[in-house]
């Protein structure tokens, strides 16, 4: 019996993504933008290739010469920034997405959790959808049914266990879809962020169980952005940037790593551009704390470094998304709230104040756009990450910002 369950060699996947080069002004345009799309796509189809939007074709490698192996037992951490292709890698360790190159050989039966309702039919009650998995795993009734109990024990779902999926709550459905993946004994067990959703007790649970899981020689493949959770579940850990193996090691020393590799709140930014717009750098600015960056309820500042072309863009308007560790989209901070446009320059800054920074202490990623005429003329998904600190927002002596209750503070009063 080998002891290496997974064996990863020389492993890429590439996307290829579409861009309009030209925007049409008017209907006939349009039409005949839309016309030569067709004809593009046609000759596409016929040839077995990715459908494209756009005139202009770019490719994007999101997995690239990734070389490592997981043995039999190991509970193994695969940690990286939003975009680093964590995803993508399960997806295709999961044989949901095929390489584009290289191989991944699997030993044994893998049961999979990557999205809320993967793995479920809608229309099937959750009993059908128990029998269902197991039956893709290769199970018989009788031991599906000897399992059954404890299954619905283990989700909380019993009440609702004979109806349909479509009607469960996303919380429901992680819970029961863990839940399956996990009782059916399955020899790799691969998890990605969607854990996130379930409520504290039943994540804790769930981390027991696949603590359990491992010690009876199962192997356990997982993504998620609780670093607390990964140091205390994973032996070992794999750390991924930009689509490429940065190192494997320990959990520790993985964990440790990726830290040094985003601890700084001022950064320069790798960024190819589109139509001579670039973003170059971005930087936290906070009065408070000057040596470590952003603190919770203090002012801040976030100062966006840009490049253009003054001869292809006369005037601009900027938009930056603020993303939490999961990638969950918080809010947006936009020029054009204020009406507010700045002039194409070769290279410049803007400058975003808040009074009192409400986030809580944690890690967030921020999406940066520019815009022209109120249309997006570039997004540079995931462009940094920013550090916050926890910090007296509200006032009362006392430090807030604890992500356990949530990532944004709201001032407030009690009378």
């Amino acid at each position: 019996m080998t002891d290496t369950m997974i064996s990863v060699r020389g492993l890429g996947k590439r996307y290829l993504i579409g861009h309009d080069t030209q925007r049409a002004t008017t209907l006939r345009e349009g039409l005949a933008q839309t016309a030569a799309s067709l004809r593009r796509n046609l000759g596409r189809t016929l040839r077995g290739e990715q459908l494209l939007a756009g005139d202009s074709v770019e490719e994007f490698w999101a997995l690239r010469d990734l070389e490592f192996d997981v043995k039999r037992g190991d509970i193994v951490g695969v940690v990286g920034a939003n975009g680093a292709g964590k995803s993508t890698l399960l997806k295709v360790l999961s044989r949901i997405t095929e390489p584009t190159e290289g191989q991944a050989r699997i030993t044994g039966r893998m049961a999979s959790l990557l999205e809320v309702g993967t793995g479920f039919h809608p229309e099937l009650t959750g009993r059908e959808n128990i029998f269902l998995n197991g039956a893709i795993l290769g199970m018989s009734r009788a031991e599906i049914r000897a399992k059954l109990d404890e299954i619905v024990d283990f989700s909380g779902v019993e009440k609702f266990l004979d109806t349909p999926v479509k009607r469960y709550s996303s919380g429901m459905s992680v819970r029961l879809a863990f839940s399956v993946a996990a009782h059916l004994e399955p020899e790799i067990l691969v998890v990605d962020e969607v854990l996130a959703v379930g409520d504290a007790a039943f994540q804790r649970k769930s981390l027991g169980k696949m603590e359990q899981v491992s010690q009876e020689g199962r192997t356990v493949l997982i993504v998620s952005h609780n670093q607390g959770s990964l140091r205390n579940l994973c032996k070992t850990g794999i750390l991924l940037q930009k689509g490429r193996l940065t190192m494997t090691g320990t959990i520790d020393e993985v964990l440790t790593r990726y830290a040094g590799d985003h601890d700084s709140n001022s950064s320069a930014i790798t960024d190819s551009g589109r139509d001579g717009a670039a973003f170059i750098s971005l930087r936290i600015e906070s009065p408070a704390n000057k040596l470590r960056g952003a603190i919770c309820g203090a002012p801040c500042d976030i100062v966006l470094g840009y490049r253009t072309d003054p001869e292809r863009v006369k005037s601009l308007s900027f938009r930056i998304g603020v993303l939490d560790a999961f990638g969950n989209r918080l809010t947006q901070l936009s020029s054009d709230d204020f009406g507010k446009t700045y002039a194409s320059t070769p290279t410049g800054e803007v400058r975003i104040h808040l009074d009192r920074l409400p986030l809580a202490a944690g890690r967030y990623t921020l999406n940066l756009n520019m815009l022209l005429n109120g249309n997006r003329l570039h997004h540079l998904a995931n462009a940094a990450a920013i550090d916050v600190e926890q910090g007296d927002y509200l006032g009362t002596g006392t430090l807030s910002g604890n992500t356990q209750v949530g990532p944004v503070i709201i001032d407030h009063s009690w009378t």
